[in-house]
C-alpha cells in the first residue's frame, strides 16, 4: 500500500517557525504527533469526510478539524446558508434577525433550555458560564475535575503554566472523576463557598482511556448542588451533538443549570453557545460579556442549518453507530495481528488505545502509519466521526490499519515486556 510524504507541509513549517510562535500553536500543533514526519502540518482542501494536504495526499478524517466537523466540509446546505446570510449582511452595526431565530431553536431543541446566548468558543462559554455562577451565588470557587479540560483562560489550566499565576487558580478545586463522595467532601472544607461545579458529560482527557460516568453519578452530582445552591454546568463542547440532538445531558439523564456549545454547532463556522435554564436567564442578563464578532450573522446561519441538518437525519445515531462498527472492525483487525486494541469513550467519539505496549510508543506508530497511509489518526486525543463518514471510508480504513499493523510487526507479549523494561532502564 503507498504511503505518503510530506516535503511540502515541512518546508512550510519551517517558514511558519520563523514568524509564528511554534510554527502552529495550541491544540493544532505537531507536538503530539509522533513521529512528526509521519503527520502532514497544513491542510489545503477539505470535501465531505476527506481532506487534502498541500501535498496533495487524501485522508480519511478521523480527527474532524479537532470535532468541528460534523456534517462534512463544505456541506452544501450549510454553505448556503451562510452564502445566503452574507448577501444580507454578516458583521454590522446590529444583530441580525437570524440570532433570534437561532436562539428560539436551541430553547426548543435542548433538554431543560430556557435562554441561549452565543459568542465564539468554547473558552468563551465555560468562563462566562463560571462568572454567572459567582453572580449568581455570590461566592467564589469552582469545582472541576482532576484532568478536566475546559479552554486555555488561566483560570482553568492551573498552576504551573506559563503565563499563570497562583492568584489565577486560588479558587478551584479539582477533585477526582466518578467521585461523588470527594464533592462532599469539598463542599465540608468550603462550606457555602463553592459557586459552581463544572465537568464534562463524561471524562475526556488526552493520553489516558476515556471514562464515562458511572450509574447515578450525575444524579448524585445534581443532588448535592440542589442541596447546596450550586450552579451545575455541562462543558458539552467536544461531546455536544455527537451523543444525543438534545444535548449530551439528555444522553446521561440527568438536568444542568448551563450548558456550553462549541466545535459541532456550526459545521465549521466560528459560533459557540451557552444555553441554560429558564431560571438562570436572569443571572445570565446581569453578567457583562461580549466581543468584536460575536454577533456575526453568517456562524449563525451555519449553525441554525447544521442543527436542523443533524436533527434531520438523526446524526448523532449515525456517528454512534458508525464509530460502533469502526471500533469493532479495527479491534478484529488487531487481534488479527495478535494484539489488543482498547477503545473507551463514545463510539462518536472514542479514545483507542493499544494495550500490548505500556509506552504507547507502539500505539503511537501505528496510529501514524496509518496517517501515512491515509487514514488520520491521532494517538494521543480522542477520535470524532461524522455524519459524513460511509461504508466506503469504513473498508478502506480498516484496510488501511491492516497494513499498518503488517509495517509496525508484531512480536510477542512477553518479549514486548522485555523491550519496556529495557527501555526504563
Amino acid at each position: 500500500m503507498k504511503t505518503y510524504t510530506f516535503a511540502k507541509s515541512q518546508a512550510l513549517f519551517r517558514r511558519a517557525a520563523q514568524v509564528i510562535p511554534c510554527g502552529i500553536y495550541g491544540h493544532m500543533s505537531p507536538a503530539p504527533l509522533v513521529p512528526p514526519t509521519a503527520y502532514p502540518f497544513f491542510a489545503a482542501r477539505g470535501k465531505g469526510s476527506r481532506f487534502w494536504d498541500v501535498d496533495g495526499n487524501e485522508f480519511i478524517d478521523y480527527m474532524c478539524a479537532y470535532g468541528p466537523m460534523v456534517l462534512g466540509y463544505n456541506h452544501p446546505v450549510v454553505d448556503e446558508a451562510v452564502r445566503k446570510q452574507l448577501e444580507q449582511g454578516n458583521t454590522l452595526t446590529a444583530p441580525a434577525p437570524i440570532m433570534v431565530e437561532l436562539a428560539e431553536y436551541l430553547v426548543e431543541l435542548i433538554a431543560g433550555a430556557g435562554f441561549a446566548y452565543f459568542a465564539k468558543n468554547g473558552g468563551d462559554m465555560t468562563s462566562y458560564a463560571t462568572m454567572i455562577a459567582r453572580s449568581a451565588t455570590g461566592r467564589k470557587k469552582i469545582v472541576a475535575i482532576k484532568g478536566g479540560y475546559h479552554g486555555v483562560a488561566s483560570w482553568m489550566q492551573g498552576g504551573g503554566h506559563h503565563g499563570v499565576v497562583d492568584e489565577d487558580v486560588e479558587n478551584m478545586i479539582r477533585i477526582p472523576w466518578n467521585d461523588v463522595a470527594a464533592f462532599e467532601k469539598a463542599i465540608a472544607r468550603h462550606p457555602g463557598q463553592i459557586a459552581g461545579f463544572i465537568a464534562t458529560p463524561y471524562h475526556h482527557p488526552t493520553f489516558v482511556d476515556n471514562e464515562l460516568p458511572a450509574e447515578g453519578y450525575w444524579q448524585n452530582i445534581r443532588r448535592l448542588c440542589d442541596r447546596e445552591g450550586i450552579v451545575l454546568i455541562i462543558d458539552d463542547v467536544r461531546c455536544g451533538f455527537r451523543l444525543d440532538i438534545r444535548g449530551s445531558h439528555a444522553y446521561f439523564g440527568f438536568q444542568p443549570d448551563l450548558v456550553c456549545f462549541c466545535k459541532a454547532i456550526g459545521n465549521g463556522y466560528p459560533i459557540s453557545a451557552l444555553v441554560g435554564t429558564k431560571k438562570m436567564q436572569n443571572e445570565a442578563a446581569k453578567v457583562f460579556y461580549t466581543g468584536s464578532y460575536w454577533f456575526q450573522a453568517a456562524p449563525m446561519a451555519a449553525a441554525l442549518a447544521t442543527l436542523k441538518e443533524l436533527k434531520r437525519i438523526d446524526g448523532p445515531k449515525r456517528m454512534l453507530d458508525y464509530g460502533k462498527r469502526l471500533l469493532d472492525g479495527l479491534t478484529e483487525v488487531a487481534r488479527h495481528h495478535g494484539l489488543d486494541l482498547k477503545t473507551t469513550g463514545a463510539p462518536s467519539l472514542p479514545y483507542l488505545r493499544l494495550t500490548d505496549d505500556e509506552t504507547l510508543m507502539q500505539h503511537q506508530d501505528w496510529c501514524a502509519e496509518c496517517t501515512r497511509r491515509g487514514a488520520y489518526f491521532t494517538s494521543h486525543h480522542n477520535w470524532f466521526m461524522s455524519a459524513a463518514h460511509t461504508a466506503e471510508d469504513l473498508q478502506r480504513t480498516l484496510d488501511i490499519a491492516d497494513d499498518a499493523f503488517k509495517a509496525i510487526g508484531t512480536t510477542s507479549k512477553g518479549e514486548r515486556r522485555a523491550t519496556n523494561r529495557a527501555r526504563k532502564k
